[in-house]
């Protein structure tokens, strides 16, 4: 037993509380080196009375480690624990003051695992709202063009090749004629680049943070929509860029103009005065050296109140359901503290969602953000589904490690991104290929997580890099993909209709019959699903254990019957089969 490899300890993803009465205690292994662990656990004042041992699931591999969880109510919301690990006539004890072979030490009571309590202001507890939801990204000067009096004075042509400095003239208005598409494609939470006042068409270097861009509108056409959508069952997710403002900001137009000697001078970090650009590099931090978008300083009291007044106003005033946070990993973690506990007084439904592109644990542990953009999720259903540089076994590899990184609750909430403004269209990324681009699609939305679908994706829209990738909606059925429509409005309706494909439980399989087939299950105590995905130019007979004895196809009707705890199904090249069964 290779003990070098084990871990545990009492934190983050690894002993965490799911709910206010159950605990989730996870191991870590070597992969396929341990046969058993059972979890040895008590109340730490009533040992005597109230030890247990659970029997801990192998829920998890990837290419190095097995991971095992066991589910846990304490009756005290207390425990105290140590794992018994068995494998090949061995038997090794793991406490907290190390292993043991063979028998336990004499003296236990100071060197098991502990955790405290259960205080229910611990428990990580993300939006219930968010796990059912299926979010739309929509670039608002790109969607769609009603009113032709709020057009800018150099618009172009809807349907224009796009650049980094047209505009094309799309209004909230038009996001509001057109919520019918949004309701037909079965989405229920849309997230809106920025809309607040600032001079590019992305609006990601805002001038006035209170005030909707004329472009778009007024403030009161925005309330007017986040109404429609509220009737419609549609939630409403604003951009918040506070990680930095614009170089019209008005108190950086004061800095700049009057130096050191600006009341505003430490609202920014600046490096030398005046605030200038010196070889390409700006005087002060900014996004990305950018210098019309300079860095905030957000441990300024005075900062801090002005943005948590703006995410208080637009909360209160309009009535939005999330923020999402942009570059939120450059602002401190005690400004996104306090940022929470004013969000969260004032309607503790409200989603707050980090932009993070790697391992984010550090701000979900309750405290800051409910969810990041699940950027290593996107890379890793890209590298297997459009790139096809990897196997199935290594893309399950992948995904069970993301999934072991956090706790479940976070996974249940993550949101998964296959596309957005910063990145190439999926279906440019498949190759024009739209049946790649299904089977990404439909990976993403029979997954953990809440899926999101970049505007006009669903119709088959493609582009390259900024500035391709933020093309003109296409509102002409002839010019939309209609098929591809048509399986976006299956897939998210069947999502929607079986909460097994949203909580419920998953396991992968491996199809030792083809390197690119896919295969994975989702269950709970009502439906489970076997979900088969041929990622090949091949058709391919693909082999799966079955719990059942027969399955429906969802899409087909047909029955597949199940032969020796086996079912076999034909898939042809980049196809896929949905079978159902009812556990009640």
């Amino acid at each position: 037993m290779h003990l070098e490899a084990i871990y545990h300890r009492v934190t983050q993803n690894w002993a965490y509380a799911y709910d206010k009465r159950t605990l989730h205690i996870r191991i870590r292994t070597k992969k396929s080196d341990v046969a058993r662990i059972d979890l040895n656990c008590a109340d730490k004042y009533k040992k005597e009375k109230t030890t247990v041992v659970v029997p801990m699931e192998r829920w998890a591999s990837d290419d190095l480690f097995d991971y095992w969880e066991a589910a846990v109510q304490p009756p005290y919301r207390r425990l105290v624990y140590y794992f018994i690990l068995q494998s090949e006539g061995q038997t090794v004890y793991f406490m907290e003051k190390g292993f043991f072979r063979e028998s336990l030490p004499e003296n236990m009571d100071d060197g098991l695992f502990d955790f405290p309590f259960l205080n229910p202001a611990d428990v990580i507890a993300p939006p219930e709202w968010v796990k059912d939801a299926v979010f739309y990204q929509i670039f608002p000067e790109r969607f769609a063009n009603s009113d032709a009096s709020l057009n800018p004075p150099n618009v172009e042509p809807w349907g224009g090749v796009p650049t980094r400095d047209n505009y094309f003239g799309g209004d909230l208005q038009g996001v509001i004629d057109h919520l019918d598409h949004l309701n037909a494609l079965g989405v229920n939470a849309i997230y809106f680049n920025p809309i607040f006042e600032a001079t590019t068409n992305h609006k990601y270097d805002t001038r006035d943070y209170l005030k909707i861009d004329s472009q778009f509108g007024t403030n009161e056409t925005f309330k007017k929509l986040v109404a429609a959508c509220h009737e419609r069952g549609i939630r409403v997710m604003l951009d918040a860029v506070f990680n930095h403002c614009g170089h019209t900001f008005p108190p950086f137009v004061d800095a700049k103009e009057k130096g050191q000697a600006s009341k505003y001078a430490d609202w920014f970090h600046v490096r030398e005065w005046p605030l200038t650009v010196v070889d390409g590099i700006p005087t002060y931090d900014t996004f990305s050296f950018e210098p019309i978008m300079p860095k905030l300083n957000t441990e300024n009291p005075e900062v801090k109140e002005y943005l948590f007044n703006i995410a208080r106003f637009w909360i209160e005033e309009a009535g939005i359901d999330g923020w999402r946070l942009d570059v939120a990993n450059e602002v401190d973690h005690k400004f996104w503290r306090e940022f929470r506990d004013i969000v969260k007084g004032i309607n503790p439904d409200t989603f707050i969602l980090g932009e993070i592109f790697h391992d984010s644990i550090p701000w979900l542990q309750g405290d800051q953000f409910d969810a990041v953009m699940n950027y290593p999720f996107t890379n890793a259903v890209l590298e297997f589904f459009a790139h096809r540089r990897s196997t199935a076994a290594e893309f399950t590899s992948s995904i069970n490690t993301q999934l072991a990184g956090y706790p479940r609750q976070i996974n249940e909430t993550a949101f998964n991104l296959l596309g957005s403004h910063d990145t190439i269209r999926l279906l440019t990324l498949c190759g024009g290929n739209v049946k790649l681009m299904k089977l990404a699609s439909l990976f993403q939305l029979t997954f953990f997580g809440s899926p999101c679908i970049y505007y006009g994706d669903e119709i088959g829209i493609d582009g390259e890099m900024d500035p391709l990738n933020r093309k003109c909606m296409e509102w002409d059925p002839a010019k939309q993909d209609q098929d591809l429509f048509a399986f976006f409005k299956r897939i998210i309706a069947l999502r929607k209709q079986y909460t097994a494909l949203r909580t419920g439980n998953l396991k992968f399989q491996q199809d030792g019959n083809s390197e690119q087939t896919l295969v994975y299950e989702r269950w709970n105590e009502q439906d489970h699903f076997l979900i088969l995905i041929n990622n090949s130019d091949a058709s391919v007979s693909s082999t799966a254990t079955s719990s059942a004895d027969s399955w429906t196809d969802v899409e087909s009707g047909n029955t597949v019957t199940a032969k020796q705890g086996q079912v076999t199904v034909e898939l042809p090249a980049f196809g896929y089969s949905i079978l159902h069964a009812s556990r009640g």
